[in-house]
């Protein structure tokens, strides 16, 4: 039997990330993506640092399971409202404030302006 050692099994990050831009969403998406509470959450956090230096795996604190985190944050990048790229073994993040702002005036300044329930 022979071991190939240097072979490595195919892993889900290996996938290239798609980006919708927040000119290809309706105004209904838009809404039902930050209709959810955690990814209000998501969205407030990351308006609070500068682009590119939160990753992923600094969210456990929410109150979702890991999968479902990560369906949380491909329903932003779906949306629009987020970008995502690849550095090493994190998964780092960009709220896209102007490109969001521009195709829906005011409503991320209504999310970031709410006042978080404490079960958030």
């Amino acid at each position: 039997m022979e071991h190939y050692t240097s072979v490595r099994p195919t892993s889900n990050r290996a996938r290239a990330l798609t980006h919708t831009s927040p000119l290809e969403v309706s105004l209904q998406a838009a809404l039902d993506a930050l209709g959810d509470p955690v990814r209000r959450s998501i969205v407030r956090e990351l308006a609070g640092v500068p682009d590119w230096t939160r990753p992923c795996g600094t969210f456990t604190h929410l109150p979702v399971a890991k999968s479902t985190l990560s369906h949380h944050f491909a329903v932003l990048r779906n949306v629009g409202l987020l970008e995502q790229r690849d550095e090493g073994s994190r998964r780092l993040n960009r709220l896209r404030r102007a490109e969001f702002e521009e195709r829906f005036p005011g409503l991320l300044a209504l999310v970031l302006s709410e006042e978080q329930a404490p079960d958030e």
